[in-house]
């Protein structure tokens, strides 16, 4: 624990080299290496447990549209209660594109994510497909995903989970198998980056994670209430207080207080940026509460679902009153005018803001003069509060769009400032979806990316295939027909200014 803290307090910025195994093309399926130990070895047996465990596990709680669950991934006899009932809150008729399992590494060291590509995973109850080709995009868009085989070889973390999700979906799953490293907060924020398109209602995230290790039964208890809140707030910095604060309170023998802290914050850093997801613990015991478990040293275990609210919202979906327009564009000319007389960037109190100017956003700052552009820069990852990210922009603007010569003190009276706060990117299949009169478009292919906002259409005039070319050849740098073989993505802008 005392890494994490030093991790999580020094906050490096590390890059890997781009690394693909030789065997990617060969079809090597990975073999169980935990069963007999984790979990029974043997189809019969297997099935036998997992029909007690989910006639045991906690009812339905009535949580709907499931995107993630958070469940442990300690031995079926100490932990298999906890992990059934978070699955047990999954629609078993939900057809889900692909399943993303996600699990800390217990056996090798690295920075970054190895995805497995190699082939398939077998278990006792059978091969379980996996999504080789998502998994070579995720190797395609950055250089902190690796297919390294050594990282899947012996991991529990993920194999322990496969079995309940062939008992639920049965020969319908396929996967995306994924470790990650012991990484520093902005590493897990940059997979979390690359992943967020992928966290669409069409796919289903399980995060794989144990609580607190060996302490006290009651210290365990009270140890993992806090981890649990801090998920559930749907915060990164506030579960990175969280873990800080419970090492330094002192709990003998607690060695760590989230085993898989590195899997949970890269996942709260997709979910933090959706007001519509809500967390919701399902239930909590530890290790003490099984029969062959002693009280003295424990392993905490909490299962949580994510569930998209945005249904029972309409169309709604993240939200600006009219005053927080007002006070995002008083917070960017305050800012603006600062920056451009030699000032530092104006202190704000989050206090006094409200819940949505605290949200992780993307948003983009457009300065005109007398009707004209004069600078624009933009933010598209939602990795800061809204409110940081207007500030940040609206410097970057006026002093770094390499287009235009810095603002002056003399342009001030004239400039006008818009402001485009971003929703979250929805993947789409085809250009069929993306419309101009609504939505921004974002198209990424091997390491470029491109995007236009949806005023974009509107300032231009263009058509549809005009703004996909512009943007594949202006902006992503991959060819007026670029985007025909690209991911594409659309997100919608709220857009207001002075």
């Amino acid at each position: 624990m005392a890494r994490l803290v030093s991790v999580l307090l020094s906050l490096p910025l590390i890059f890997l080299p781009f690394h693909v195994d030789a065997d990617r093309q060969q079809s090597v399926d990975r073999q169980p290496a935990v069963a007999g130990q984790f979990y029974p070895g043997t189809a019969q047996e297997l099935r036998q447990m997992l029909d007690g465990l989910f006639a045991h596990a906690v009812p339905s709680k009535g949580v709907r549209n499931i995107v993630g669950i958070i469940v442990p991934h300690a031995a079926y006899v100490y932990s298999g209660q906890v992990a059934a009932s978070g699955f047990h809150q999954i629609d078993t008729a939900a057809r889900y594109q692909d399943v993303f399992i996600i699990g800390p590494s217990h056996y090798v060291d690295f920075t970054g994510a190895a995805v497995y590509t190699a082939g398939d995973f077998i278990t006792p109850l059978g091969k379980v497909a996996v999504d080789r080709e998502t998994g070579r995009h995720l190797l395609s868009e950055s250089s902190l995903f690796t297919d390294r085989s050594d990282a899947q070889e012996k991991e529990h973390s993920v194999e322990v989970e496969i079995p309940f999700l062939q008992y639920i979906f049965g020969s319908r799953l396929k996967i995306v198998p994924i470790v990650v490293g012991e990484n520093s907060p902005q590493v897990c924020a940059q997979i979390a980056d690359v992943l967020r398109p992928y966290l669409n209602g069409r796919n289903l995230f399980v995060i794989s994670s144990d609580f607190s290790h060996y302490p006290a039964y009651a210290d365990a208890v009270r140890t993992d209430s806090i981890t649990a809140a801090a998920i559930v707030s749907n915060s990164p910095s506030t579960l990175q207080r969280a873990l800080i604060r419970n090492d330094r309170a002192g709990i003998p023998n607690l060695a760590t207080s989230l085993c898989g802290w590195s899997a949970v914050l890269t996942f709260l850093s997709m979910t933090s940026a959706n007001p519509a997801l809500h967390l919701q613990e399902i239930q909590y015991m530890n290790s003490g509460d099984s029969p062959v478990g002693s009280r003295d040293r424990v392993v905490g275990y909490c299962s949580i679902a994510v569930s998209d609210d945005s249904e029972q919202h309409g169309d709604q979906g993240f939200q600006l009153s009219p005053q927080d327009r007002n006070t995002l564009l008083a917070i960017a000319r305050e800012t603006l005018e600062q920056c451009v007389r030699g000032g530092a960037i104006p202190p704000v109190n989050p206090e006094t803001l409200s819940a949505p100017l605290k949200t992780d956003c993307g948003a983009f700052v457009t300065l005109n003069r007398n009707g004209r552009l004069r600078g624009c820069i933009g933010r598209f990852e939602p990795a800061e509060a809204l409110y940081r990210v207007v500030q940040e922009m609206a410097v970057a603007a006026a002093t770094q769009d390499y287009r235009f010569e810095p603002v002056t003190r003399s342009e001030l009276g004239d400039i006008r400032i818009e402001v485009s706060v971003l929703t979250p990117l929805r993947r789409i299949q085809s250009a069929e979806e993306y419309d101009p009169a609504r939505h921004g478009i974002y198209m990424r292919k091997g390491g470029h990316s491109g995007t236009f906002l949806p005023q974009v259409a509107k300032e231009t005039g263009w058509t549809k295939e005009e703004l996909l070319g512009h943007c594949a050849e202006d902006k992503a740098g991959i060819g007026w027909d670029g985007w025909k073989d690209a991911q594409l993505f659309v997100y919608d802008a709220i857009v207001f200014g002075e």
